[in-house]
């Protein structure tokens, strides 16, 4: 494509983007002359409540022909028909939509005059009872009409026609950067994207249950926190004026919960909001929700078996089914989960075997494979790189990838029976890590060894490392029992359990660039 051509395809797109901003402008400044004329007529806009009695799918689920039903109802105008005397409207309410009947006779001249100056998108309440059309559409013929807010922006509407017997959509509110940024918008004209936020309330309230009916406690620990720890990440930084001290949003609650394990609780739990400070794309946003679990005297091998019967419960609760679909993959969730160590994993899918290897051989081997590193990553960011580029998006069906190097877990128990790796396991579904576990580390002397060797890697320039908390080594130094701990990603749980194929779909407010 020549320049020119490129300049012209800008030169239309910006004509088009004015025209449409003109007849924006237009209408709203038709909206706001409406709205005052309403007020200084004594219509108040914006009044302050309205007693609803039923909603729409309730009203139509139970309607009978020959049982009319009063009802007071209350809805956005999604389409209107105005005609002399008599007129129909469809409002939008929390289920659904509905049609309204109004007559100027049934309502009186001055309510009837009040609705004639009312637009899509208006909200609205209506008081009467249930009849069906000639149609035979369940509908409502109003006794009582009020206006509950007038809405001085059009909202975009989808409009219908038939072509070749089907029927067409065009002009619908799809173009998704947009709907990211004006997900009120987006609520309203795609009513579906109610649904996957419904169903990510109800994952995270059957987890929640699955945990306290086993006698787990909700606890909350501090976000601001003096030293962050708990995950390789790079935090958010702010500064508190009062105590002119630096502070870190969380980047995970681990340390603190392990702290409650030292005072004797032997389970706990907590929905946190974490944050890190990484890019963004379809899996990763800088604040998220996860849920960690700690229970004193159990282990990763009992911890694997627990979340294999989670995900299992959650998704037959939400999804009636012991399977999802996710990016186009039918996957099963039923247990039992295949179990591959990481070094098996990458000898599978890679062909090279990374037991046992020094930091040159690995870079050697990543080199080999076409991946181009970072020289100050150390060994362990090099299998991870590895085990990241060529062997987690095959794992599709569920997969605990277990017993990971040392250097790769410094919260984590050395692995019992073998030498220079640890009890940790990752569960891979659909191509991504969804959670993440450790026989959690409690002999206080080697985990200060493991904190202070992070503390060299951030010397060479990892800024992900962790770093050294002394108040949490304190507490390990009271003693903590033998212990399981568990991360799930629950927006990436989201997304698995509603078929959604990027995390911004599964956040009401996902973070985006400045428009």
């Amino acid at each position: 494509m020549s320049k020119a051509q490129e300049n012209n395809i800008q030169h239309n797109a910006s004509v088009e983007e004015s025209a449409e901003l003109l007849a924006l402008n237009d209408q709203m400044k038709r909206r706001i002359e409406e709205r005052n004329q309403l007020a200084e007529e004594g219509v108040e806009p914006y009044p302050y409540g309205f007693d609803i009695t039923a909603y729409s799918k309730q009203i139509i689920d139970r309607y009978q022909d020959d049982k009319p039903e009063t009802v007071s109802v209350a809805g956005r105008i999604m389409t209107i028909r105005k005609m002399g005397k008599a007129s129909f409207f469809h409002i939008l309410d929390k289920e659904g939509k509905i049609q309204i009947y109004i007559k100027r006779d049934e309502v009186g001249q001055e309510t009837y005059r009040v609705f004639k100056l009312l637009d899509i998108g208006d909200i609205v309440g209506i008081k009467g009872y249930t009849f069906r059309t000639k149609t035979g559409e369940i509908s409502i013929h109003a006794e009582e009409f009020q206006l509950l807010s007038k809405s001085l922006r059009p909202i975009p509407i989808a409009k219908e026609k038939e072509v070749d017997g089907q029927k067409v959509t065009y002009d619908a509110f799809s173009d998704k950067e947009m709907r990211y940024r004006q997900r009120y918008v987006d609520l309203i004209v795609n009513p579906e994207v109610k649904q996957t936020f419904v169903k990510r309330s109800a994952i995270i309230s059957s987890m929640r249950n699955f945990f306290t009916d086993r006698g787990y406690l909700e606890v909350e620990t501090p976000i601001l926190q003096p030293v962050y720890g708990g995950a390789a990440a790079k935090p958010f930084t702010t500064h508190h004026n009062a105590l002119n001290m630096e502070l870190y949003l969380r980047i995970a609650n681990e340390l603190y919960l392990k702290r409650l394990i030292v005072g004797g609780f032997d389970g706990v739990f907590e929905f946190a909001k974490d944050f890190r400070n990484e890019g963004i794309d379809r899996f990763h946003n800088p604040e998220f929700t996860q849920v960690e679990l700690y229970v004193a005297y159990k282990d990763y091998y009992w911890m694997m078996n627990l979340v294999e019967e989670l995900i299992y419960t959650t998704n037959l609760s939400i999804n009636n089914s012991d399977s999802t679909c996710f990016l186009g993959h039918d996957i099963s969730l039923k247990p039992p989960y295949r179990r591959l160590t990481i070094a098996d994993a990458i000898l599978e899918y890679c062909s090279v075997d990374i037991a046992g290897k020094s930091e040159t051989e690995l870079r050697n081997m990543a080199k080999d494979l076409g991946l181009s590193l970072d020289p100050k990553i150390s060994s362990g960011k090099i299998i991870d790189e590895i085990f990241g580029e060529f062997v987690e998006p095959k794992l599709i069906q569920p997969t605990f990838i277990t017993d990971y190097p040392t250097e790769m877990s410094p919260l984590a128990k050395k692995h019992r029976s073998k030498d220079g790796l640890v009890e940790r396991f990752e569960l891979i579904v659909g191509g991504k890590e969804l959670c993440n576990s450790f026989s959690e580390l409690n002999d206080p002397v080697i985990q200060r060894e493991r904190l202070e060797t992070q503390a060299k890697l951030r010397q060479r320039g990892d800024d992900e490392a962790m770093v050294v908390d002394e108040d949490f080594l304190r507490a390990l130094e009271y003693g903590m029992p033998p212990c399981a701990g568990l991360g799930i990603g629950v927006d990436r749980l989201v997304m698995l359990l509603t078929g959604q194929d990027s995390i911004r779909d599964v956040i009401f407010f996902p973070h985006m660039k400045p428009e």
